[in-house]
């Protein structure tokens, strides 16, 4: 395989997690009587740009669907946390009823809804229905497709350019790395902005956050792989921020190479040279981690297994991907599993990929009172400690895996 971003051949494995069914294709009862599909999950480690990659690509369609059931607006720890990136950016751009401000993947409206609020001109592309639609129910401004060169160059030729364009959560989840990124600087103005957030590489590796790989994440990035991509396609990042989101993310500032007039202050040079000291641009970083993923896999079936023995009742809280991709690495079903919770109604009433594990609401876990509660988002954990606080009363416990298994 070719690397997606330079074309360097690909040799090594950073992980294997065997074939596993999409991390966010949630089953009605109807699907538990067809073949689910499973897809292989193997992520490479390009030596040239360091890239790191889903070895095969599902097409995005397939992920991306009509019913994609991800809202982001669920979490209020991520809202407060987008509520306060409106605040500062509005404060360090200026920006006022003459801008105007880009969100690619705007999802349900979570981030855009507090520029509108502040009376900021701005439009979101989204190209899940279910999402656009939450979107649109909250007076937004949303076009329902995928980003990439060509649709920046309709959207400039329609003289909707951006001061400023966001993208969060979503430079991993595009199969041409390449033409995504080049089309922030085809519809930013010449002096305009574009910030982006994802997960650090780094914490990934030294937190073994294996369960944040799946299908829909085709890449993986350190902030030198980000660099090497955004320089290829006319970006210049200027500034970057290292925040707590999930499990520890970067927020890059970047503008166009050719117009651009903004300093590249001293975060920058000072990150690439932290991924340096911690060894980020050599294949040894990359090696063992498959080994700390299989033995957090044990670790939990262990636990599960001993729980079932024991007679003690164990449930999970939060739907998410990286918990399927937990449990499906692991072998989990509802045998060892009860069911899981989620705030979200377009998960409830479904059955999770792979495991089947139905969904319920919270109500089911107060009538239950289960021994065990599993917290697979493990990145909103303090929120969900906080919220499910109640399960002290009947002396029940909260568990997390990753990075090593914890019962408290």
């Amino acid at each position: 395989m070719e690397c997606r971003h330079c074309g360097n051949q690909l040799t090594i494995i950073f992980a294997d997690l065997g074939k596993l069914p999409l991390s966010n294709s949630y089953l009605s009862s109807t699907d538990l009587k067809e073949v689910e599909k499973c897809y292989p999950l193997r992520v490479m480690v390009c030596e040239e740009c360091w890239l790191v990659q889903t070895e095969n690509i599902v097409e995005v369609e397939q992920i991306f669907t009509e019913d994609y059931a991800y809202f982001s607006s669920v979490s209020t720890s991520w809202l407060d946390h987008t509520r306060r990136y409106v605040d500062q950016i509005t404060v360090m751009l200026a920006l006022g009823k003459g801008s105007m401000v880009v969100e690619i993947g705007a999802n349900d409206g979570y981030l855009l809804q507090y520029l509108l609020k502040k009376g900021i001109p701005c439009y979101g592309i989204e190209p899940t229905h279910s999402t656009a639609e939450a979107a649109r129910e909250k007076k937004l401004d949303i076009i329902e497709d995928f980003f990439d060169a060509a649709k920046a160059k309709e959207l400039a030729d329609q003289k909707r350019q951006a001061d400023l364009i966001i993208a969060n959560n979503v430079l991993a989840h595009v199969p041409d790395i390449n033409n995504f990124v080049k089309g922030f600087s085809v519809l930013l103005n010449p002096h305009g902005v574009a910030t982006f957030e994802f997960p650090h590489l780094l914490n990934l590796v030294q937190f073994n956050q294996f369960d944040t790989i799946y299908h829909e994440h085709y890449s993986y990035l350190s902030f030198t792989a980000a660099l090497n991509i955004f320089t290829y396609n006319n970006l210049a990042v200027f500034k970057v921020e290292e925040v707590s989101t999930h499990g520890g993310s970067l927020r890059l500032y970047a503008q166009r190479a050719d117009s651009g007039k903004r300093a590249q202050e001293n975060s920058v040079e000072r990150l690439v040279e932290k991924e340096a000291d911690a060894g980020m641009t050599t294949a040894a970083f990359y090696s063992g981690f498959q080994n700390r993923a299989n033995a957090i896999k044990e670790d939990f079936n262990s636990f599960l297994q001993n729980a079932k023995k024991e007679g003690k009742k164990v449930v999970g809280y939060g739907a998410a991907a990286k918990g399927n991709t937990l449990m499906n690495f692991a072998g989990v079903d509802s045998d060892l599993i009860s069911y899981v919770i989620d705030r979200n109604p377009a998960k409830r009433n479904k059955f999770l990929p792979g495991s089947k594990i139905p969904v319920v609401s919270e109500d089911r876990l107060k009538s239950d009172r289960p021994k065990y509660v599993v917290i697979f988002p493990w990145n909103l954990k303090e929120e969900i400690v906080e919220q499910l606080s109640y399960i002290r009363e009947w002396n029940g416990k909260f568990l997390t895996s990753v990075p090593r298994l914890k019962v408290e």
